[in-house]
């Protein structure tokens, strides 16, 4: 028997996350900006199908700035990024965006995948901690 799916809407993300600390604006396109209130930490949310992305904009450097030590260190199972992909998007004048991604693909909205959300959220919030602090140039 197949797994039956329904029709999920952004704004049931944004409702979740909203009662569980965490202001939203809708953007373009059934986008969400999301910003955790105690960190002030912004992410962007995103559902394709049953399938919603959060993506954090890290930082914005020269691409000649995307060295070989630092591709490393973001590829390294030891960096401390637990469960989040890091992406790198070429910009405009010879800049490179660096983003911290996650997903989950969700069934229902029942408890299962409210839980799969606010874990998602959290993972990623801890992994930008870490991303940071692995992206920090060294004095």
């Amino acid at each position: 028997m197949t797994p039956t799916t329904e029709t999920i809407h952004v704004s049931q993300v944004a409702e979740l996350l909203a009662h569980h600390g965490y202001d939203f604006s809708e953007q373009p396109q059934g986008v969400l900006q999301v910003r955790e209130i105690h960190s002030g930490v912004s992410f962007q949310a995103a559902l394709q199908g049953n399938v919603l992305y959060l993506t954090v904009h890290l930082m914005t450097l020269p691409s000649s700035q995307i060295t070989a030590d630092l591709l490393r260190k973001m590829l390294s199972g030891t960096n401390g990024i637990s469960t989040s992909a890091f992406r790198l998007f070429e910009a405009e004048a010879g800049k490179t965006l660096i983003t911290l991604n996650n997903f989950c693909t969700l069934q229902d909205m029942g408890a299962e995948d409210q839980d799969d959300i606010l874990s998602l959220a959290s993972y990623l919030m801890a992994d930008v901690i870490a991303a940071r602090d692995l992206l920090q140039p060294r004095s």
